[in-house]
């Protein structure tokens, strides 16, 4: 095999710094734009914020999001750039597409590929922190102290111990130089166990119903026959309480059906993840920012765009009459030119900064407008059957926008309505036919199977097989495998386990 060169030329497309600063914006919802905004102010003294508008307040008026929404059919920009011209002789053969500023591109905070954003969380005392604070007040050797700190170091998130007793004394053995038998761990994690919250340490969800009991148990001053009945089944017939066989725990330990009833209102109301409730778990408690608002004025939906997507940007006066006293001056040294060249990059920057606010608001409303058109049964009735078959296809061909730009909308985006804050992502969904030949929305179907599965006989649930039959009485031609698929993404239960007494 021999080894040469040869001349290959083929056309790539990449996409231009503009494009690439246009997607990074489109992807950051209103709760973040504030900051994003923040620092390109920071980073570059040209741009500057319109004090008469933050005065007047106009972006929180109904008016300047109509002029706005009107202007996004018409061939003019829909909020107009500083017309500012520039002209140097020595500087119009700069080429800003091939020497960008760094700043202009990097985008360290909200990178393209990650989605990962970490966003502020209140603080408070994390799971470990606490059960440190517990183990610091027993009177522990120094090498028990070690081997329970690596014990509560191997807890997850949910407060499981799920490592073995094994992997720990060869993890102290590595680590810490330091050999124990599992014994000796075994009387520690036994000890960290009556540590809060109860439950916490266990090593299955069997243990940790019985530590919640237990500790129920010691608190009660005089014995409580229901929990001593609710400790045998979890201990004795905890099997057969997973898989709601609740006549066969009948039998055994010989429970009428009021008795079976408060037994399982005992182990039910326990905590199976005692861990989750502090720390991590809270992050879950973030506020949701609408980027979009969607009122019924008179039977008319209207649309207005949270006055976070659209910050009053103008351009730095006393950089433009910097520069223009430079290009002026009629004696130019090297300096001179060095700062005609800083400034013009800085105001370059600063216009293209605020038309990609620009054009990101103009993505949104676009956007928006399309998802309310094709839905507009839903927003006016607020039904989640109304909602009809909606791709990202259909979207973008409607806008002229490319898929992978409306992706980055509705995945990031928030809608308030008169019936709820939805993600935009929520209004697409694929189609179904029904028996008439009419396609209807996924989440029509799925809307009817909880509806179904709600008014169902909690002694008798409907099994997969049924609701199917149901939902072809219907008109829709749906298989059990289908029913079962969805059944499954709304987090239901198969019929066994949605059983009650």
């Amino acid at each position: 095999m021999s080894l040469g060169q040869s001349l290959q030329q083929r056309q790539l497309q990449r996409l231009s710094p503009q494009q690439i600063q246009l997607m990074k914006l489109l992807q950051i919802p209103s709760a973040q734009i504030e900051q994003r905004v923040k620092e390109e102010l920071e980073e570059n003294p040209a741009l500057e914020m319109n004090s008469d508008l933050l005065d007047n307040d106009s972006l929180n008026s109904e008016d300047a999001n109509d002029d706005l929404i009107g202007n996004l059919d018409s061939d003019e920009e829909a909020v107009p750039v500083d017309e500012f011209e520039l002209s140097n002789e020595d500087l119009n053969e700069y080429n800003y597409d091939e020497d960008v500023a760094d700043y202009k591109t990097k985008d360290d905070f909200y990178p393209e590929l990650d989605n990962d954003t970490v966003i502020p969380i209140k603080a408070e005392v994390s799971l470990h922190e606490m059960l440190m604070d517990q183990l610091s007040m027993l009177a522990l050797e120094e090498k028990e102290y070690i081997i329970a700190e690596q014990i509560i170091g191997s807890l997850d998130d949910d407060g499981y111990l799920r490592r073995a007793l094994q992997s720990i004394a060869d993890d102290l053995a590595f680590k810490q130089s330091m050999w124990v038998e599992e014994k000796e761990i075994e009387t520690l994690l036994l000890k960290i166990q009556q540590f809060d919250p109860p439950g916490i340490a266990a090593r299955n969800l069997q243990e940790c119903l019985l530590l919640q009991l237990l500790r129920k148990q010691e608190e009660h001053k005089s014995a409580d026959p229901l929990l001593t009945l609710a400790i045998n089944v979890v201990e004795k017939h905890f099997e057969e309480f997973t898989r709601k066989h609740y006549d066969k725990i009948q039998k055994s330990v010989h429970l009428d059906d009021a008795q079976m009833k408060e037994v399982l209102h005992q182990i039910i109301s326990l905590n199976p993840k005692p861990g989750a409730e502090t720390g991590h778990q809270n992050e879950a408690e973030m506020y949701i920012i609408p980027d979009f608002t969607v009122a019924i004025n008179n039977g008319v939906v209207e649309l207005s765009l949270n006055s976070r997507n659209a910050p009053p940007l103008i351009i730095s006066d006393d950089y433009k009459m910097m520069l223009k006293e430079y290009e002026h001056s009629k004696k130019q040294d090297k300096s001179q030119k060095e700062a005609i060249f800083f400034i013009k990059q800085k105001i370059d920057s600063a216009k293209w900064f605020i038309e990609m606010i620009q054009q990101r608001q103009q993505t949104l409303l676009m956007t928006m407008k399309a998802i309310m058109a094709h839905q507009e049964a839903f927003f006016t009735s607020g039904d989640t059957t109304q909602l009809r078959p909606m791709i990202l296809k259909d979207i973008a061909a409607v806008t002229s926008l490319d898929v992978s730009t409306v992706s980055r909308v509705a995945n990031s985006k928030y809608v308030q309505t008169e019936f709820g804050t939805y993600l935009l992502k929520y209004f697409f969904s694929e189609s179904l036919t029904t028996d008439s030949g009419e396609e209807v929305s996924t989440k029509e179907v799925k809307a009817i199977l909880l509806e179904l599965i709600a008014q169902e006989s909690k002694q008798k649930p409907l099994s997969d097989d049924e609701l199917t039959e149901q939902l072809q009485q219907k008109g829709y031609n749906i298989a059990r495998r289908t029913v079962a698929k969805y059944r499954e993404l709304l987090n239901i239960p198969v019929a066994r386990l949605r059983k009650e007494l």
